[in-house]
């Protein structure tokens, strides 16, 4: 019971902070990224109320405490019947968006309408388990977070909350003469392909930009946000990437990822990454240990890393590394715009997402707002990051900490990339 209290009391504070925080008042018409909210504003997502909704359900679910009264394998099967109607629903969703986008079904309502009511009866079914599901997840990665060293008082600070949802999408915004993140602009979870097209021209003819609507795997905020999927192996480690975050929030590199360093957001999401993947890695093999050889609970599409839908890795062409093509590609992008060659850049990016199209990988775009955005994420050699000595550097401190926590809790303390070059060079 004191335990609860005290997670309460935790959630309740950190929840006004961030409530705090996305209240802050906006900057100034005169700030570019005022200037791209002149087309957004109306498409924004809202932050607050789903923070209060998920607050809600969580506070809730804190007085049941099923990860406590439940055993192992009752929680398996809870986890187990949550993925299974979340992969159920994603179907549905498929085929419904399958029917309201065929131009030769002109009564898409009644055309809709059994599969409409079986979503809303699945939706009530997933609303049922969620709480309980989510409550285990969390309740496992915290004790692998207790077992690395991230606890205080016998607890992660802060707890680790977290709800899966439609997330927003990310308009992503860079200069089109050089590769940088200028904008992050979270949208609201039901615009259209159609709408973030429109949206990108709008926005690159006004202000003369690269921007570019992403897809998100996880957000930081608290709880924090995780998508919807059927993956438990991506699902555990993006729970933990995204607590991560929480945690670095409240140290200096967290605390700076708004910042117009983009070192200091790279810093932030390789950490995440890295720390993320191994924190979900020891989960998955402590309570799922006769799940290794699958991808999932249930079979079905997969979202890799990068965002990108595919088929699964199985039926992939096996000459093709996506990660060295798109390495390739930021590199010859950058020296086209290093010598102030834009256009060349934009038409030699596009022949390249031409080819990764031929080999399987549907990507929409590939422009300076895209390597702004996926570059970012260098835990791993090559791909977008290309050649940013950044991700390499965490990468290098990483391999000399001798725990995953005293990688963390260093990194985490600096606030500029000449820090993180000192660290290593010792």
């Amino acid at each position: 019971m004191f335990r609860y209290a005290i997670r309460g009391l935790e959630f309740t504070l950190i929840f006004f902070i961030f409530a705090a925080i996305f209240s802050y008042s906006a900057p100034p018409l005169t700030d570019q990224i005022e200037k791209i909210r002149a087309y957004t504003r109306d498409l924004e997502f809202n932050y607050v109320a789903w923070t209060a909704d998920a607050a809600l359900l969580k506070l809730q679910a804190n007085s049941i405490g099923a990860e406590q009264t439940l055993s192992r394998e009752e929680q398996k099967v809870i986890v187990a019947q949550y993925l299974r109607i979340t992969q159920k629903i994603l179907d549905e969703e498929n085929q419904l968006q399958q029917i309201y986008s065929d131009p030769n079904i002109s009564d898409k309502e009644a055309a809709s309408a059994n599969l409409r009511a079986t979503l809303t009866a699945d939706y009530a079914e997933q609303n049922k388990l969620a709480p309980f599901a989510e409550a285990i997840l969390q309740e496992q990665v915290s004790v692998i977070l207790k077992e690395l060293g991230f606890t205080a008082f016998g607890q992660p600070i802060p707890s680790l909350l977290y709800h899966s949802t439609p997330l927003p999408y990310a308009l992503i915004v860079s200069p089109r003469s050089r590769i940088e993140q200028i904008a992050n602009i979270s949208l609201d979870t039901r615009i259209t392909v159609d709408e973030q097209a429109k949206l990108e021209t709008e926005i690159d003819q006004a202000l003369n930009t690269s921007s570019l609507v992403v897809p998100v795997g996880g957000i930081g905020v608290y709880p924090t946000m995780v998508m919807r999927t059927t993956d438990l192996r991506w699902l555990l480690n993006t729970i933990s990437h995204e607590w991560i975050h929480n945690y670095l929030t409240l140290r200096p590199l967290g605390f700076l990822y708004s910042s117009n360093d983009p070192a200091i957001r790279t810093m932030n999401e390789t950490t995440a990454s890295i720390a993320g993947d191994e924190i979900g890695a020891l989960v998955f093999q402590k309570y799922y240990p006769e799940l290794a050889n699958a991808s999932s609970l249930t079979s079905g599409l997969i979202l890799d890393p990068f965002g990108i839908p595919h088929a699964d890795a199985k039926t992939q062409q096996t000459t093709f590394d996506f990660r060295a093509e798109m390495y390739l590609t930021r590199v010859t992008a950058e020296e086209f715009l290093t010598a102030g060659k834009i256009e060349e850049a934009e038409t030699y990016m596009e022949s390249r997402r031409q080819i990764f199209l031929q080999n399987g990988y549907l990507i929409r775009k590939i422009n300076q707002a895209y390597f702004a955005f996926y570059g970012a994420y260098a835990d791993s050699p090559g791909g977008a990051a290309g050649e940013d000595p950044v991700g390499p550097a965490v990468r290098a401190l990483r391999a000399q900490s001798q725990t995953l926590a005293d990688f963390v809790n260093a990194i985490s303390w600096m606030t500029d990339f000449n820090q993180l070059q000192t660290a290593i060079q010792k």
